[in-house]
């Protein structure tokens, strides 16, 4: 009997690059986890490729990358990236020819929604949209079936005219209002200076009124944005996943679905469901093993 296909997924963040042997069906056979170096393009490339290296095994058939950048998918280069050294590189050619290996790369929050639709919160559902509240709002996006592939900056979508400014330069972007960043910031308005995200869900999960008014706030401007993504692709699940909005989840829900459901149009308001994302730090590695798959069969 042949032995089953396998190929890398690797998931480059900020802080760390995680790494697995990821088979068809998305199960994380292996995985690995290093630092991310960041003072240079070339000491990142050099520490992907040592990741690579480590994981490589007799019967690997392709390669995912699932990266923080902008992406131009027709080229496979990596045009610009948050938080890591990469720019303006030919990512795919660089890595195909350096391991002779078919290889695919996708935005960090597609791929991760991809994987949510395929193995976690989404899988029932033909249309979904996954936003990660974390430092930052990632957004992406399965329309139809299909994994879209091109520009999803869902936390910059418009949700208070020349409201709260955005670290990208602009105002009242779903980002200024709904990071764990943001929650900081509102929790040491109302508890003080020594307050932050984390503090702020303790207490919302201890019964604290203020700390849960808070949450519902970041909610329902949460909610507006859902409203407006509903009405642009007709989605019926919102994934919600990144670190703050796992967090928060049991308390930005319900106001965020109670806000989406008055602006979006009818019928969708009636079928939209939100829900937490299911699979944690695994969905970046399984969504770029899920796309390898697709540049090996493609």
């Amino acid at each position: 009997m042949a032995a089953p296909e396998r190929v890398i997924g690797l998931d480059l963040g900020g802080t760390k690059v995680l790494a697995g042997v990821v088979g068809r069906n998305g199960d994380v056979v292996r995985r690995r986890e290093w630092p991310t170096p960041v003072e240079s393009q070339e000491a990142l490339l050099a520490a992907l490729d040592a990741a690579v290296e480590d994981l490589l095994e007799p019967g690997t058939v392709a390669l995912g990358f699932s990266i923080p950048s902008v992406i131009d998918q027709r080229v496979g280069r990596a045009l610009s990236s948050v938080n890591v050294p990469l720019h303006d590189l030919e990512f795919r050619a660089r890595m195909e020819a350096r391991f002779d290996l078919p290889v695919a790369l996708d935005n960090d929050a597609n791929a991760a929604a991809f994987a949510e639709w395929r193995r976690g919160a989404g899988a029932d559902s033909a249309t979904m949209v996954m936003l990660t509240l974390g430092t930052g709002v990632g957004g992406g996006f399965v329309l139809d079936g299909r994994p879209y592939r091109g520009w999803a900056e869902a936390g910059h979508i418009v949700v208070v005219h020349d409201g709260k400014p955005c670290p990208c330069g602009g105002r009242g972007h779903l980002e200024s209002y709904c990071t764990g960043v943001a929650a900081g910031e509102a929790a040491r308005e109302v508890f003080g200076p020594a307050a932050d995200a984390h503090r702020l869900v303790r207490l919302a999960a201890e019964g604290d009124p203020q700390a849960r008014e808070v949450i519902s706030g970041i909610g329902r401007v949460l909610g507006s944005g859902i409203g407006s993504l509903v009405n642009l692709f007709d989605a019926e699940r919102i994934v919600i996943g990144g670190g703050f909005g796992v967090a928060a989840f049991e308390h930005l829900a319900e106001p965020a679905l109670e806000v989406a459901r008055r602006e979006a149009l009818s019928p969708a308001d009636e079928s939209l469901s939100v829900a937490k994302a299911r699979l944690g730090t695994a969905a970046g590695v399984i969504g770029a093993g899920l796309i390898a798959f697709e540049a090996l069969d493609a």
